[in-house]
Formats: structure tokens, sequence, C-alpha cells
């Protein structure tokens, strides 16, 4: 995402050189790099790009067109912000804007009224957002536009939401499948995993798939994955349990083996959470045995890495020290890097814990050197490395402090070497507190790549923060 950035920032500057600040050009490319910033949830960067690029006086037709897209991508990014009175301003302008310019009739129009109708939904307005998703649906409904599927899938939330009686899912029987599985993808990425109400629309949405496209389809598996992660979210561990189940027999119906054993990984970590340890012991053996028959050592060591860290919750320490370093050992006959950082942060911590310093270092050491220093585990075994070398045998080391230094290693491989003198950087009440010295005063282009590289590290290692110390 840095170097999407990096790039999209020369492509602003070039645009600006090229053509001039608020041109058509100018305000394409302010677009393009908030795209960027807004997946790297650097939404208020985001929102001042978007505004620029809205700004722009309009020369012709198609850049007047372009401007209703600006403004569409500025409403939902202030909703994503939580801004929600400007989310509706914008988007509500962005709609009349829309009527103006394409008409009642045309699907551009259409464009407009969905995404007020979801924003109105988040407000708790279920019964005006009714009333604009319906206008959506008929309009694109009536033109044969594709986007009627993604329109049919918040239709269909919003229902759900209203508590009526009216079916939440119409017209699937009139639809190509393709549209079918569109209407499952809306659906799942629109579902709060915080509200426990949205496990009643996702198995709605599962039969719907299953009487539409049959139960092993791979949009039914996809939402029966989606409900096994809501079950996940929200603690439904035979919720889970179940759904699971049922996409792994598909898979097996099927013959489709790599899938198959990822479902069994699965499996055995939500019987595990639902406290079954001896459950989740007898699918990771019969994961084992998948593998095997699969052959790969990549799926061979990530099972393998499981099943160790299994086994050592479950004080079978003998059992899950073969595991781990055989894990480390099909690892390495492959190529998959990160697998091979990944069983040796594992079996790092292992020997840590077992008062085996000496080993756990080496382990460790050949494991962070071939992981990305960004990746969860990389930071996880950098910390204990950081302990190992201390003379402790338990504990993971300064996490915080570790996670420090990633951010500062982040931000000085993006910056012009001779520019810092000093880069300190710590974790105060849970937020990053950065002290900056400088050799030279920096030019106004390096002072503002200064500051987007700042963000783009607090963007990046932000979640670290609360991430779980280790998981398999």
């Amino acid at each position: 995402m840095g170097d999407a950035e990096n790039l999209m920032t020369r492509e602003l500057q070039a645009a600006t050189d090229k053509h001039g600040h608020g041109s058509p050009e100018w305000a394409s490319a302010q677009c393009d790099l908030g795209n960027v910033l807004l997946n790297t949830d650097q939404l208020d960067r985001a929102i001042e790009c978007y505004r620029h690029a809205v700004s722009a006086t309009p020369r012709d037709h198609e850049s007047r067109k372009d401007q209703l897209t600006y403004r569409l991508n500025l409403g939902l990014a202030l909703r994503m912000a939580g801004r929600l009175d400007d989310a509706e301003a914008e988007l509500r302008q962005g709609v009349q804007e829309r009527l103006a310019f394409y008409g009642r009739e045309h699907a551009g129009y259409a464009f407009g009224l969905e995404p007020l109708a979801d924003l109105l939904r988040q407000r708790g307005e279920v019964a005006e957002a009714r009333q604009v998703v319906e206008e959506a649906v008929a309009n694109l409904w009536r033109d044969g536009h594709e986007r009627v599927a993604s329109a049919l899938a918040l239709r269909a939330a919003i229902v759900h939401a209203e508590e009526s009686r009216d079916p939440l899912f119409v017209g699937l029987h009139q639809l190509p499948d393709e549209l079918v599985e569109q209407v499952g993808r809306s659906v799942t990425q629109m579902v709060d995993h915080d509200d426990p109400a949205s496990k009643s629309l996702l198995t709605s949405l599962v039969a719907a798939l299953e009487e539409r496209l049959g139960i092993d389809h791979q949009a039914t598996l996809n939402a029966l994955s989606a409900l096994a992660n809501l079950g996940r979210d929200l603690g439904d561990q035979a919720g889970r349990v179940d759904a699971i189940e049922r996409v792994l027999a598909s898979y097996d119906r099927q013959g489709r083996e790599e899938e198959a054993l990822m479902a069994a990984l699965g499996l055995a970590m939500a019987q595990d959470d639902a406290g079954d340890a001896e459950a989740a012991l007898r699918t990771y053996g019969s994961a084992h045995a998948r593998a095997e028959r699969i052959g790969r050592p990549e799926l061979l060591s990530q099972v393998l890495r499981n099943w160790g860290l299994a086994l050592k919750e479950a004080g079978r320490v003998d059992l899950a020290e073969q595991r781990l370093t055989e894990a480390v050992r099909q690892a390495r006959r492959g190529t998959d890097y990160d697998m091979v950082g990944r069983a040796c942060v594992a079996l790092g911590l292992f020997l840590q814990h077992e008062a085996r310093l000496s080993e756990a270092r080496t382990v460790l050491e050949e494991g962070l050197a071939v992981l990305d220093p960004v990746h969860p585990d990389a930071i996880v075994g950098r910390s204990h490395l950081g302990a190992v070398l201390d003379g402790r045998t338990c504990g993971c080391g300064d996490m915080a402090g570790t996670i420090a230094d990633a951010f500062r290693d982040f931000v000085i491989t993006r910056l012009p070497a001779d520019l810092l003198d000093r880069l300190d950087v710590a974790i105060v009440d849970g937020d990053f507190k950065i002290d900056v010295g400088l050799r030279r005063e920096p030019t106004e282009s390096e002072l503002a790549r200064l500051n987007d590289v700042f963000q783009t590290a607090h963007a990046e290692f932000r979640h670290r923060l609360g991430e779980p110390r280790y998981a398999g």
C-alpha cells in the first residue's frame, strides 16, 4: 500500500505540472490518490482528496460525469469516517445532481440512490431507506443493469432491518447465475458482525442460494463461510461448527481436496474455541491425512503448525514438539517463505517456553530473516526474540516496543537517507508518539512526504496494537 501511495502521489504531481491545479486531470488524480488512501484507512486524507476533486470546475460532459463520481466517493468516505450528517448531505446533493444530469429513468441516477439508502439504513431510518432502495431496484431492473444485484442485496438488508413480513430476496429466479452470486457477495459484505440479528439475514441468504443455485454451488458455500465467521465474532461457536461442517461435506462430495483441507483446519479451530479440544485434535489428525494425500509441503507445514500449537495448549508437549519441528522441515521443502517464517516462529516460541533459549534463538532468527517485517508473526517473533536475548523463558518481551521499532523501520526506509537525524517512536496510551529530528531543512515536497509517510505508517501499524499476541 505504501508503494501504491507513492506512485499515486507522483501521478498527482505530474498531472498538476502538466495540466494545472483545478484541471479535470488534476481532479482525476486526486480521486485516484483518495482511493488508495481510503484502502489504507487514511480516511481524513482521502476525504481531503475527494473534496479537492469535487472542487474542480467541470469543462465538458465527461468531466461533469466524473464529478458525480467524486462526490459519491466523498460521501462514502465521510460515512466510513462516521461523519454521517456530512455524508448524508453529500449523498443527497449527489442524488439531485444525478437526477439533473441523467434523468429519473437512467441507471446513473440509481447509482446515487443506492448508497443513500444504505446510509439511511445505517442511521435507522429504515422506512425512508426502503422507499429509496425500491426506487433504485425498479430503475436498475427496468434498465436490465447488472448493478441490480447489489441493489437487491441492499433491499434484503433493509427489509430485514424493517422487520417486515415481506420476502427478503425477490426475483432471484429471473436473474442469471452470475448476478445471483453477486447478490450473495453483496449481502455478506454488508453484514454487521457485531449485531446478533445478522445471523437470521445470513441464514435466509443461505436458504435462498441453496434453493436457486444448489447446496454445492460456490456462492452457497461462501455464504456458509460468512455465517461461520459471523458465529466466531458473535461467540456462537455451535453455529460456527455447524456451518463449517456443511462446507466441508460439500467439498468432500465434490472431491475438492485442498478446499476441504482448509475447511477442516477451520473446523478444528472452531471446535477448539467451542471447548471441545479432543474433537479439534481428531480433526487436525484427519486434516494431516488429507494434506499427506495432496502432498504439498506448504500445506503439510500449515497443518502441522496448527496441530502442534493445539497439542501444546492441551498439555501434550512431546507430541507438540514433534509436530512443530516437522512443520519447519516441511516448510523448508516448499517455496513459500512466509510459511517457513511462520513455522519457525511457532517452534521458536515453543522452545523458548521450554527454556531451550539457544535453540529458540536460532529458529526465531531463521524465521525473521524471511518474513515481511510488518507480518503479524514477524512482530510476535521479534518480540519473543528480544525476551530470549534477555534470557527469559516466558513472556513475549516488550511487544509495544517491538511494534514501535517496526514502525520506525517502516518510516526510515521510505524517506531520503539524509533527511532524518533522529526518529524516536514510542507507544503511549495505546497510540504512537513520534519525536523527529532533522539533519537539514526539508523542501516543501519533502515535508509533505514526511507527513504522508507517517500517516501511512500509522494506518499500517495501528491495528497491530490490538491484535492477540500469537495465533496459529
